[in-house]
């Protein structure tokens, strides 16, 4: 609530007898409730956007000084006794207005505080620096722009366009101030050139450019990519896997406008850019983008926030755009919204053919005899894999399991690898002979016996990369078996070194997770398979058959990127299931139907992009504690949502893995036809349910936080 301060004609309120009052956000815990600035006083006006540091309890906190106009001063203080601003970090120009903007719709939009969205988005060791340290950092930073980048090696070949490219680059050219487009590409069809060249275009015209990749392996081959086409341009990364100094330093030059490209993560798009010319999301449809924690944003739907906001374009790129996507570039008269411009590019570059579909029935595959261990693949596929050992080619196995196999099991008293602190299984990691829960960590040795009655033969179910890899390599004795999976490539450098293998032809055979399936150039691979893709079929997230079309058709594209080799490239898919819709849509590459069919499904199930979600989130010591917690916050919030008309509010249930870290979780659904009434509901709630969690406490609640346009349920 505003402060009633004296005024008179003439008189600004912001000023006090020893100074100015000043507005600042810091980050400050959930339970505080404070969602706005604090008041402090200091000697003279300080710009908005200027970061400071403050006193806060018994601490000294960095802020940034905020729009005195935009949010309410908090009440309940004299000016006289407001605490003083302890110092401001000197050279650092302040973050600008659209900066401000962005970050405070973040906020309100994602139902966080302000101060915690300001100041999470910032580097790290930005946030711990007082004044001096500061200025020790600035005067390496300046080091750093001293030194000249290197120009090109020599003089720069540009491929020839394509048609279809050059279509999409009129249309670029043309952009409206803030346009949204959709780049729907096939996989090799040149998504990649199209970035480039618009980013040429923007840097002639003085600006800088934001180019956004989902996750950290595929920053390195797009950073060597533009580096090469840029030369002589300032490139930075901002990823989590830079140091704090290299991610500050990074931060610093896109800030002060002397980067002319930033590549990043999701994180990346709250990057301050003085000179912002272009936006680009690359595999836009990618689930990486939305935060599971803590501040739950979508780094894509800022991004084309921010574009709106600065008045340039920005690119979604994605050969299976997310169906929110998709649906917002359909015309109006096609069921969409019209919102985007699509781009479509459906021709591989070279006119090359995707690879051939070839469904495999697992229902009619010989069965092994008594006794007999079965193959690791169907004899079929691993016939057309040993041809391609014998031509020098290269196949990409695709299982989305880590591991050797997903528990361990004794016969005698049926004992399973469970985890003790979570609802779920620790995985058989052989390697290194543990048992290891994928969700809280825990890890431990495999015993030698069942720990229930002592029996010696435990034996692993089901099968993960590491398995799979180990059967290969005896039942493909002459074939180079790699693997690349989170566990192989933890280390530093590790990532890098397996691809680089794989592009040099070392690897025949390439055992792998999602995270080789999209995005990689591998010039040899002329066969992919996925060997247990029925899992997510009959999953009850609604969003999962949409994901594994994506995962599936990326795997595809992997295969045949080069057109001398395109014409025999093939997709296998093992399955109990061969006529399901979604591989007849696979076949035919036919991503337009596949979605038409996903679209109709949930508008009458009345699901996203037909309404809007939001998920309350409950982690309490108990089941009990956390559903009362849901259930009490729905019975205060439920006159709200009758009073709106068009908001539903869920029952409580357990999350799909209740228990990680002995914290149980549970959830409930929060469901609108209207996205503004929805966002009013939380508005009008999020107090109430801050002071019910404040009772709830002594009950056992631990956390609790709400999910805005929720991608797991």
């Amino acid at each position: 609530m505003p402060l009633d301060l004296p005024s008179a004609e003439g008189v600004d309120p912001c000023r006090i007898a020893d100074g100015v009052r000043v507005a600042v956000v810091v980050e400050a815990p959930q339970h505080s409730g404070l969602w706005g600035p604090l008041d402090y006083r200091h000697t003279e006006d300080l710009p908005a956007g200027a970061l400071v540091r403050v006193p806060l309890g018994r601490r000294t906190v960095t802020g940034v000084v905020w729009d005195a106009s935009e949010q309410p001063p908090m009440a309940g203080y004299e000016l006289p006794a407001l605490k003083p601003v302890a110092e401001v970090l000197p050279d650092l120009p302040a973050l600008p207005s659209a900066w401000r903007q962005l970050v405070g719709f973040a906020a309100n939009y994602y139902q966080r505080s302000l101060g915690e969205m300001a100041l999470m988005v910032l580097p790290p060791e930005l946030r711990q620096l007082d004044a001096t340290q500061w200025a020790r950092r600035r005067k390496r930073a300046d080091k750093a722009l001293g030194l000249a980048v290197p120009g090109p090696a020599g003089e720069i070949v540009l491929p020839a366009l394509t048609p279809q490219q050059e279509a999409a680059l009129d249309a670029l050219a043309t952009h409206q101030a803030g346009q949204p487009y959709l780049l729907w590409g096939n996989t090799g069809s040149g998504k990649t050139e199209v970035y480039l060249r618009q980013a040429q275009r923007t840097l002639n015209a003085g600006r800088q450019v934001l180019m956004m990749v989902p996750e950290i392996n595929l920053t390195p081959q797009l950073e060597a990519r533009v580096a090469e086409r840029f030369a002589g341009r300032r490139i930075v990364s901002l990823h989590s896997g830079l140091t704090p100094a290299q991610r500050l330093r990074n931060w610093l030059l896109a800030h002060l406008g002397e980067a002319d490209i930033v590549l990043g993560t999701r994180l990346s798009v709250f990057t301050p850019m003085p000179r912002l010319g272009l936006l680009v999301v690359d595999e836009e449809h990618d689930p990486s983008y939305k935060q599971q924690d803590g501040a739950r944003y979508s780094a894509r739907d800022l991004a084309v926030y921010r574009a709106r906001l600065e008045g340039v374009p920005v690119i979604l790129g994605s050969a299976t755009p997310s169906l929110e996507t998709w649906h917002n570039a359909l015309p109006t008269g096609e069921g969409g919204t019209g919102r985007y411009v699509r781009l479509s590019m459906p021709a591989r570059v070279g006119d090359g053919r995707m690879p051939k579909v070839r469904v495999l029935d697992l229902s009619r595959s010989p069965k092994p005899t008594m006794g007999q261990e079965p193959p690791p693949l169907a004899l079929e596929l691993l016939d057309a894999i040993t041809q391609r050992v014998e031509r020098g080619e290269q196949s990409l196995i695709l299982l989305n399991r880590r591991g050797y196999a997903p528990v361990l099991h004794c016969s005698e008293c049926g004992w399973k690898s469970g985890c003790p602190h979570c609802s779920a299984w620790r995985v058989f990691h052989k390697q290194d002979r543990t048992l290891r829960c994928h969700h809280c960590g825990f890890s431990e040795r495999v015993p030698r016996a069942c720990p229930d009655c002592g029996n010696t033969d435990i034996q692993p179910v089901g099968r993960g990369t590491e398995r799979l890899e180990e059967q290969l390599a005896e039942a493909l004795p002459g074939a180079r078996i790699g693997r690349i999976d989170a566990d192989v490539t933890r280390h530093k450098g590790a990532l890098e070194a397996q691809l680089a293998s794989v592009h040099a032809g070392d690897v025949d055979v390439l055992v792998g997770t999602q995270m080789v399936a999209k995005g990689h150039d591998f010039r040899r691979m002329t066969l992919v398979a996925a060997v247990n893709p029925d899992a997510a079929l009959f999953a009850s997230d609604f969003r999962a058959a949409e994901r594994q079309f994506a995962l599936l058709l990326q795997a595809a594209g992997r295969a045949g990127r080069d057109a001398d080799v395109a014409g025999h490239s093939e997709m296998w898919l093992q399955t109990w299931h061969p006529l399901h819709p979604l591989y007849e849509a696979l076949r035919r590459y036919d991503y337009p139907a596949f979605a038409a069919r996903q679209l109709e499904e949930r508008q009458i199930a009345g699901m996203p992009p037909f309404a809007s979600l939001a998920m309350l989130r409950a982690e309490a010591k108990t089941q009990e504690a956390a559903q009362a917690f849901l259930q009490q916050a729905a019975d205060m919030a439920q006159p709200w949502a009758d009073a709106l008309g068009c908001v539903t509010l869920y029952p409580a249930v357990p999350t799909p893995v209740q228990r990680v870290a002995n914290i149980e979780r549970a959830q409930m659904m929060i469901e609108s036809s209207s996205r503004p009434a929805l966002q009013r509901f939380l508005t009008d709630t999020r107090e109430m349910w801050l002071d019910l969690a404040q009772k709830n406490r002594r009950s056992g609640l631990v956390r609790w936080a709400v999910d805005v346009d929720p991608l797991a349920i």
